[in-house]
């Protein structure tokens, strides 16, 4: 049985805060910055409304390579993958077909069947890398 979330004004909250981010961020980031607004909103309740949002498709979430929980708002309906900026955090997403089918193929080689996947590519993006060049 699904369980039915009501739209509270802290999860909102969190949506739109979420929504105004260029990125990928993480849950004590939104918290702090629903804090600085005003919003008397607590951070277990930041991190459950994300979760809930991802369980729903509605936001990305991936760990960084430190290990952190990151989310941001979904652009897409379907499954992508992201190219993220390690530097700025400007984020990408993008279909990777060679991936997909590289995925599935691997796999049934090794008798695993259902096998789904995540890839996410850290990287300098054109600007960051233009900044560090001329540094």
């Amino acid at each position: 049985m699904a369980v039915v979330r009501r739209n509270t004004w802290q999860r909102e909250a969190v949506r739109d805060a979420l929504d105004s981010e260029t990125g990928f961020v993480s849950a004590q980031t939104l918290h702090a910055t629903l804090r600085d607004g005003g919003s008397p909103i607590g951070l277990a309740t930041v991190y459950r409304a994300l979760a809930d949002l991802a369980t729903a498709g509605d936001a990305d979430s991936l760990q960084s390579p430190e290990g952190e929980s990151l989310y941001r708002a979904c652009d897409s309906s379907g499954h992508h993958h992201h190219l993220i900026c390690r530097k700025c955090g400007k984020t990408v997403e993008i279909a990777a077909h060679d991936v997909e089918s590289w995925a599935q193929q691997v796999a049934a080689e090794n008798g695993f069947t259902d096998a789904h996947h995540v890839v996410d590519v850290f990287g300098l993006c054109a600007e960051c890398s233009a900044k560090a060049a001329t540094a």
